[in-house]
């Protein structure tokens, strides 16, 4: 059968933000058919199960970040630009949010973010002694000040900066720190869902004593000691959130991966007692593995410190150079200084442009294939861009099983905490998979 005429009445799309953010369609099944519900949820990243007919894996058995099917070609520039070239059978890998579409202006850039060390260069464990965070180099944290100062997104000032391996260490460092060590049971974690599919996975996978994940925050009532994770903008409906239990024996966890100008507006500087970045939703430098956490307390720094000193003995070194370098780089064509080209734009202003076009692109072709219909989400100014706009969307949610008889690959809604009826379908790949993408979606009609 048609998979297409399965499909009836009419299939709701929304939208989210971050680089793990999109648009969602949620499909009941009803007897021999179909029927769209409009959802409010939407999700996050997780491994799927790749194979066409396959059945699902168990939810243990994911891999957190990164698929494991078809990375290859998903690494490679080399992409056919037309369904005319492929005969519409190349699978269109969107299954994770890995954001290479902001090659092109680091391109731009040129060698003004390479980075030279010498061999007998950053041999030493050590970068500031004097520093709680001793692994910290100080041109790092000099630039995380300066950029959060230029865009406003957050307050320095009174906060201890600690380096990670990407923010999913540092969030492993937090509920070390956070925990009391002697509790007589693990301290329950949780998020409002849709959450991020990453932190179940991740707050269960070392099977700690200390933590143990709990599900969505609007089902916890257990009286007794939390975490609760506030991701804002969400991760991946594009919400702004707040904390949801309240409860007195509460602590939270601000993740603001994507509090950045080119996701959502930023209204006003965070100043929350532990805050998580990273460098792959501020910059797109996935690859550089590195994240930072702005905490208030001293102690929480200092255990946070001691985990990653156990855990990987520090931070690469290099690492952090090459992120303060291309953070740097954002900088200063934010604040026009040593750019050179008055051809280049600053690096937010382009990513927010690239990210217009493509959610332009988008309601085009939902518009054209007749199956899909998109809400209007409301606009906030922008203090920082001063403009006037919508969360945009990192990233796309579809049926699974209707897209991949379109031979685009998804991942599964159950790791989210919504139905399997969800699937997420990244939006940030290279300009030649999303325009193949936009083509083939744009072709399937109702």
């Amino acid at each position: 059968m048609d998979k297409r005429k399965v499909l009836s009445l009419r299939h709701v799309l929304m939208l989210s933000v971050a680089l793990n953010v999109g648009l969602f369609l949620r499909l009941g099944y009803v007897g021999e058919g179909w029927r769209a519900e409009q959802s409010l949820h939407g999700f996050c990243l997780e491994e799927k199960q790749q194979n066409r007919g396959a059945p699902m894996e168990d939810f243990s058995q994911k891999v957190a970040h990164v698929s494991k099917g078809k990375l290859v070609e998903a690494a490679s520039s080399s992409v056919a630009h037309s369904d005319v070239e492929d005969g519409g059978q190349r699978d269109i890998n969107l299954d994770h949010g890995d954001p290479t579409m902001y090659e092109r202006f680091w391109k731009q850039m040129g060698d003004k973010t390479t980075v030279v060390i010498s061999g007998s260069q950053y041999i030493s464990y050590f970068s500031d002694v004097t520093n709680i965070c001793w692994f910290l180099e100080p041109e790092f944290a000099k630039t995380v000040i300066r950029l959060h100062k230029l865009v406003g997104n957050a307050i320095t000032e009174g906060h201890y900066i600690v380096v990670g391996t990407g923010s999913t260490q540092l969030y492993q460092a937090a509920l070390y720190a956070l925990c009391p060590p002697d509790a007589s049971e693990p301290m329950s974690v949780v998020s409002a869902a849709p959450f991020y599919s990453s932190y179940p996975l991740m707050t269960d996978f070392l099977k700690s004593g200390l933590f143990k994940w709990a599900g969505d925050a609007h089902k916890f009532s257990q009286d007794r000691p939390y975490i609760e994770l506030v991701t804002s903008p969400n991760n991946p409906d594009g919400s702004t959130r707040k904390p949801v239990v309240n409860q007195k024996d509460g602590i939270l966890v601000h993740d603001l991966a994507y509090y950045w100008p080119q996701y959502t507006p930023i209204n006003s500087p965070a100043d929350h007692e532990l805050m998580l970045f990273t460098v792959s939703k501020s910059s797109g430098h996935a690859g550089a593995r590195i994240g930072w956490a702005l905490v208030k307390d001293q102690e929480v720094a200092r255990k946070m410190t001691e985990f990653i000193e156990i855990n990987t003995i520090g931070v690469s070194k290099d690492s952090q150079l090459r992120a303060a370098k291309i953070l740097q780089a954002v900088a200063d064509s934010c604040d026009r200084v040593g750019t050179g080209s008055e051809d280049v734009q600053p690096f937010f202003d382009h990513s927010y442009i690239l990210m217009e076009k493509r959610w332009k692109q988008l309601r085009a072709a939902v518009e054209k294939s007749g199956l899909f219909s998109l809400p209007n989400l409301s606009t906030a100014r922008c203090n920082f861009s001063g403009r006037n706009f919508e969360t945009q969307p990192g990233e796309i949610e579809d049926c699974e099983i209707f897209l991949r008889s379109h031979h685009i690959l998804t991942r599964g809604g159950e790791h989210f905490g919504v139905s399997q009826k969800y699937v997420r379908i990244s939006m940030l790949p290279r300009d030649e998979m999303f325009d193949l993408f936009i083509e083939r979606l744009s072709e399937i009609q109702s």
